[in-house]
């Protein structure tokens, strides 16, 4: 069934959508614009605070760091995928979008969140291989195999979107498209989508949803080992720093996934429009501004780093 039930609409093929994003009159959506444009501005400096600090310190050179490194790349493409036409659509009394521009946006949203997630999965492994099996480190770790597990992210994340993009913009639209969030994702898509969308929900549910457990899971067993192997430690200071590197990494982890399975990956999820919204502006900017102050502010060797850094920027 469609989720329009047996109303007519008439169908068009190509069309522009209209974006109503957040209700509330011209001074509401002031004060979002303040808002969003706060949370853009604080995560677009701290991801390239952290990009430029471990690129310039030549102690930041490790696999743990080029993944870090990639985590702020990712969240910067994200970022400006999601936060500009959310912020133009504030202000602008057209909330339009074209049907190409809905579905490029849409694309690269889906690529980079679900790499993002493939890649903390990435960097929990790299942290138990780096505690658990400190000997085989380098050589399991090698620059070529960090290389390789970035291109598994980046294959996976396509996979996923190349899938989800081609079901969802090959239904039929209803000429009253007016999408009920900021941003073109599948939940509110499929609203006003005329077709029928049971198997395009059964494929949003199924795939977020093995997604998501396989995350999970290898954070889970990986923070397992870790766990178990520094209890066994008898140095406290050295106990002290892996739980707060591998603490910040929990945190980052458990905030997105959170978010993302509130989406995408349970029953009623595509009916619950409010609350999608409030949820999306988590994962497309709140956990973005968080990332870099999560790793920095709990990470020693990044204040280290820092405080390096600035001094001889200060000589210059």
């Amino acid at each position: 069934m469609s989720p329009h039930g047996n109303r007519n609409f008439s169908v068009v093929t190509f069309q522009e959508f209209l974006l109503e994003g957040f209700e509330g009159g011209l001074q509401s959506q002031a004060l979002l614009f303040a808002l969003f444009l706060a949370l853009y501005v604080v995560a677009i400096l701290g991801n390239l605070t952290m990009m430029v600090v471990i690129t310039l310190d030549a102690r930041l050179h490790s696999p743990m760091y080029f993944f870090l490194k990639n985590l702020s790349f990712l969240d910067l493409c994200y970022l400006s995928v999601i936060a500009p036409k959310a912020l133009a659509t504030f202000l602008s009394s057209s909330k339009l979008i074209t049907f190409t521009s809905c579905a490029t946006q849409f694309f690269f949203f889906s690529l980079l969140v679900t790499t993002e997630g493939f890649l903390l999965a990435v960097m929990a492994y790299d942290r138990f291989v780096a505690i658990c099996s400190p000997l085989r480190y380098p050589i399991s770790m090698r620059p070529s195999i960090c290389a390789h597990l970035m291109l598994g992210c980046y294959c996976g994340g396509s996979f996923n979107s190349i899938l989800q993009a081609s079901f969802t913009f090959s239904l039929p639209f209803c000429s009253s498209s007016h999408i009920d969030h900021f941003l073109c994702d599948v939940p509110p898509l499929l609203r006003v989508a005329c077709g029928n969308t049971a198997l395009n929900e059964l494929l949003l549910f199924g795939i977020c949803g093995v997604i998501i457990v396989g995350v999970t899971i290898v954070v889970f067993i990986s923070y397992g080992y870790i766990t178990v192997t520094i209890l066994r430690m008898r140095s406290a200071a050295g106990r002290h720093k892996i739980f707060s590197t591998c603490g910040s990494h929990v945190t980052a982890v458990t905030v997105l996934i959170g978010t993302v399975f509130v989406m995408y990956a349970q029953p009623g999820a595509v009916a619950s429009m409010e609350q999608g919204k409030v949820v999306s502006v988590f994962y497309t900017l709140v956990i973005l501004m968080l990332n870099p102050l999560i790793y920095s502010l709990r990470n020693k060797d990044v204040k280290d780093a820092l405080q390096r850094l600035g001094p001889r920027h200060t000589a210059t």
